[in-house]
């Protein structure tokens, strides 16, 4: 199951809507076959690895490990459970039950139901661990959600506004850092600032120093007061504007009309899970990370802590109820992790 994990981990950020699954058939102590879901709408992982054994007669004998339940239902692709026991695999070990309703439970009865030995809950935390984003979406109806900010020594994410000479980005941390943000970016399916971080930085919000799909653009824009030369408003990656006002969507341009006097945070959650999107990055600013610490709207946060100091300036938001998972240097700069502590 461990090896499982592993190749289901090679799919992070490209089997969206799907989960990241892997399989390893073995026999006599032996894999015979490995394989992992690559891209939605392609093989899942099942398939791939059953396809990677050169001896198929040996799938009688064989036992396949897949880390998570088979599906039962037909997608874009044939349900795997019906192939496991076309193929006559008698042994299926899985990490944990798949929360997705179509399947939930349908693919472990069918399996058994046609006669095969089924084994559940082998590094079922681990996982469930793996695929965080489709499960918080399936069983809590929202995204997943990773704060993200950089901070100076002195806790401060920009200087005051008269101190820059420009509109681009004060950057606080390294090369480095900026790129592990790229990668980020790649792994997750959208990304969230409000108005003033548009404003101060004219972001793009897109993937440029790692290879991997740009996330789905999102902004808070309460009275619509963004330039349109923004370079946001592109049309190069999909994007949506949460407003009070109407507005007449185009090319890769959505209006999401929400009241921003109640409850705003949820509202933004109802529609990002009504869009699909199984996980998001707020990068700021500061009251929007805030804004999401306060209504305990957030799963994990990373945050880097630059070398240098501002004196003065906008502060860093403050965490709540965080747990530090772990702290890692990366060329100067600090990057710690922390999790959501639920209890």
């Amino acid at each position: 199951m461990a090896r499982c994990l592993q190749l289901a981990k090679n799919g992070l950020g490209n089997t969206y809507p799907n989960p990241m699954v892997g399989s390893v058939i073995v026999y006599n102590d032996r894999i015979i076959g490995e394989g992992w879901h690559h891209q939605a709408g392609q093989p899942h992982a099942e398939v791939n690895a059953v396809n990677s054994v050169k001896d198929t007669s040996l799938l009688e004998k064989a036992t396949i490990y897949v880390s998570l339940e088979p599906c039962s239902h037909f997608g874009k692709t044939p349900p795997c459970s019906d192939m496991i026991i076309a193929k006559g695999i008698k042994k299926v070990v899985i990490g944990t039950v798949d929360p997705f309703i179509e399947v939930a439970g349908r693919g472990i009865k069918k399996l058994m139901d046609a006669g095969c030995e089924v084994l559940v809950g082998v590094l079922e935390q681990e996982c469930i661990d793996l695929n965080k984003r489709f499960f918080i979406f399936h069983q809590q109806k929202r995204p997943y959600i990773i704060l993200k900010w950089a901070e100076s020594l002195d806790g401060f994410i920009a200087p005051d506004a008269e101190s820059r000479s420009t509109q681009a980005p004060v950057w606080i941390t390294n090369k480095y850092s900026k790129q592990l943000v790229h990668k980020w970016r790649a792994e997750e399916q959208s990304i969230l600032v409000g108005r003033r971080t548009v404003e101060a930085d004219n972001p793009s919000l897109t993937t440029r120093d790692w290879s991997g799909a740009s996330p789905t653009r999102i902004v808070l824009d309460r009275e619509l007061k963004i330039d349109l030369e923004s370079t946001i408003f592109d049309h190069t990656v999909p994007t949506l504007v949460f407003t009070e006002k109407e507005q007449s969507n185009s090319d890769n341009l959505k209006y999401i009309t929400i009241d921003f006097t109640k409850n705003t945070i949820q509202q933004i959650l109802d529609s990002l899970y009504k869009e699909g999107l199984q996980s998001v990055i707020i990068e700021g600013g500061s009251a929007t990370l805030q804004q999401f610490i306060d209504a305990e709207a957030w799963d994990e946060a990373r945050v880097f802590k630059g070398t240098t100091s501002f004196t003065s300036g906008i502060h860093a938001p403050k965490l709540k109820r965080a747990k530090t998972l772990k702290t890692e240097k990366l060329t100067g700069d600090l990057l710690v992790h922390y999790t959501h502590a639920n209890d």
